[in-house]
């Protein structure tokens, strides 16, 4: 019983590490996944380095991103961090 005993504060750090901090980002990572997964052409969407612009290709593992009349550029997939609601970007 004392050997049990022992090991229980540590048993118990172990599952309040998990519960506050690998939980959390398991679920946050699927949810980025379904987003990733829900993209269409169309989509205004920002991306990790802050460019906002509207979805011109999707692929498996690129998107192209046309930022401005005329300029499109090529990125990841994973480097779209938000879908914003349609219409907000009113200049493209």
């Amino acid at each position: 019983m004392d050997s049990v005993m022992q090991f229980l504060p540590i048993i118990l750090m172990f599952a309040v590490l998990y519960f506050l901090m690998v939980r959390p980002q398991m679920k946050k990572a699927k949810e980025h996944k379904a987003l990733l997964d829900a993209l269409a052409k169309g989509d205004e969407v920002v991306t990790q380095g802050g460019l906002a612009g509207r979805l011109t290709k999707v692929g498996d593992d690129f998107v192209t991103l046309a930022i401005t009349d005329n300029v499109e550029i090529q990125m990841q997939k994973p480097a779209i961090t938000l879908v914003l609601p349609k219409g907000t970007l009113k200049s493209q």
